[in-house]
């Protein structure tokens, strides 16, 4: 259930459109890898999803499943299964028969293919429900059993469109744990469109990140969020302290002082924007630790606390009027910090990245 997948400049403009849907976007995944395609409504990853599946023509590019390209291949013969949003199952067959159908229609005996939709039922957790209309379902169950279905169509690439988006938040954890271990057990090549980063935190190995039709980084997750390559990349993925400045021999210079680059790379002279996460600004209310040559100490006082649940977001403000700089970062709502009150704060060189100005 592993392939390879290559997406070679693919292009897709609509009908009617002046714009393409997508602009020659390339991406590989690797067998058993799980990509998210990320990014906000009309950014092209559900045409990018359903050209894969072979739902919509692109106009140019390729689509390589494991080398051959699949152009001009009718969906169900490109060895690919697809959860939608909707789990579109069969009203009129049971949990166990919709989980067997794709086996049933290729020829499978249907003592056969029922068994082996036993199987995966279990394996999404949904034992002794074969029986059942899927009508009596909850909406996560349904969804379990759109999974399970697609599964035993034993696919080369799993397609999921946002499958987990309309569930309970409790019920989204708990299917990214399932798919987690659905990965464990049978290592499928999975792409899956979302428009929520922390759902592509959670499931996936590397991220496709696009924007009105334009890949703008494809990465591991954890780079996306550390070392992004514009601003735009940095503000999709939730990024909320930027700070202009000039970059000279590796050194940032700005309101915030001078931040040297991080060990072992290198910021091209000009102007940039400095960015980091405001979770790795941390906040010492005592006596603030010894320099070194790994961390920026800088002195702040806090301008706004705000609530988030268990924990806090405080409003930083360091330097004297009129050189001043906004930082935000994030504590543990216990921590007795308020507005006001002056505070240290400590920022890892490693946390820091610079990014074009535009």
């Amino acid at each position: 259930m592993s392939a390879s997948l290559r997406i070679d400049a693919l292009t897709k403009t609509f009908e009617g459109a002046s714009t393409p849907a997508v602009d020659a976007i390339s991406f590989d995944v690797a067998p058993g890898e799980c990509l998210a395609v990320l990014g906000p409504s009309g950014s092209g990853k559900s045409t990018v999803l359903r050209s894969i599946a072979g739902l919509d023509v692109p106009d140019s590019g390729r689509i390589l499943v494991d080398g051959a390209d699949v152009a001009g291949v009718a969906p169900e013969r490109r060895g690919m299964a697809m959860v939608f949003q909707r789990p579109l199952l069969f009203p009129h067959l049971s949990v166990l028969d919709n989980v067997a159908f794709a086996a049933t229609v290729a020829g499978q005996p249907r003592r056969e293919a029922r068994a082996d939709a036993e199987q995966f039922l279990a394996l999404v957790q949904l034992e002794g429900f074969g029986a059942r209309p899927v009508t009596a379902l909850s909406g996560g169950q349904e969804q379990r059993v759109a999974l399970a279905r697609a599964l035993a169509a034993r696919p080369r690439v799993l397609l999921l469109d946002e499958p987990f988006s309309a569930l309970d938040p409790e019920l989204r954890l708990d299917m990214h744990d399932l798919l987690a271990r659905i990965r464990a057990q049978l290592n499928p090549t999975v792409v899956m469109v979302t428009h929520d980063r922390d759902e592509a935190a959670t499931v996936a190995d590397k991220v496709a990140l696009l924007q009105g039709g334009h890949l703008l980084q494809h990465d591991a997750v954890e780079r996306l969020y550390t070392r992004p390559r514009s601003l735009a990349v940095a503000r999709l993925m939730g990024g909320r302290v930027e700070i202009p400045g000039t970059v000279a021999e590796g050194v940032h210079t700005s309101t915030l002082g001078r931040v040297p680059a991080p060990e072992g790379e290198q910021w091209p002279d000009g102007a940039g924007v400095l960015v980091l996460r405001h979770e790795a600004v941390q906040i010492i209310s005592g006596d603030a630790p010894p320099c070194d040559d790994a961390t920026i100490t800088l002195d702040a006082v806090v301008a706004e606390r705000r609530a988030r649940g268990a924990r806090a977001v405080l409003e930083l403000v360091v330097g004297e009027s009129p050189s001043t700089t906004a930082l935000e970062a994030e504590v543990a709502a216990s921590r007795a910090i308020t507005a006001g009150q002056r505070v240290t704060a400590l920022i890892p060189r490693s946390a820091c990245a610079v990014v074009p100005l535009a």
